[in-house]
């Protein structure tokens, strides 16, 4: 069966945004939480600083509708940056005012960049930029919109 996942990429605060995310969506992650140094170690594999072996590889979280947040932390070491902006947003679609009521206050805690949740010609629909640089949108579509 197909589903859809984002992938996301942090600058060292992987753990803490995705411990955030299992909070906010009330869900386990799908498998244990894999570092930099649960990898198997290959003969010609590059060697990691102790702080890159505690840095996430891989992190998977079930959200909504079987959609699944993947992430990993981006390592300074290896010459990766990260650039935080509108590059990546996550559209929740949802099926009551309340249910996008709840996420946008969660999500938009400590956040920036918001536009508050109002009545649309096609739904209920805001957006906000998370406390990590995520950006979400939210929409509870009217009948007349939905597919």
């Amino acid at each position: 069966m197909s589903k859809v996942a984002i992938y996301l990429n942090f600058q060292g605060n992987t753990e803490e945004a995705f411990h955030f995310y299992k909070s906010v969506f009330a869900t386990e992650f799908s498998a244990p939480i894999m570092r930099i140094g649960d990898l198997p170690r290959e003969p010609n594999s590059p060697s990691f600083s102790e702080a890159d072996l505690n840095c996430i590889m891989h992190v998977a979280l079930p959200i909504i509708g079987g959609t699944e947040l993947m992430g990993t932390d981006m390592l300074e070491s290896m010459g990766q940056q990260l650039v935080v902006g509108n590059n990546t947003t996550i559209s929740l679609q949802l099926d009551s005012k309340d249910e996008a009521d709840y996420l946008y206050k969660a999500l938009s805690e400590g956040g920036s960049d918001k536009a508050p949740l109002r009545d649309e010609f096609w739904g209920y629909w805001g957006c906000c930029l998370d406390q990590f640089g995520i950006r979400w949108m939210f929409n509870v579509m009217n009948d007349q919109y939905k597919r």
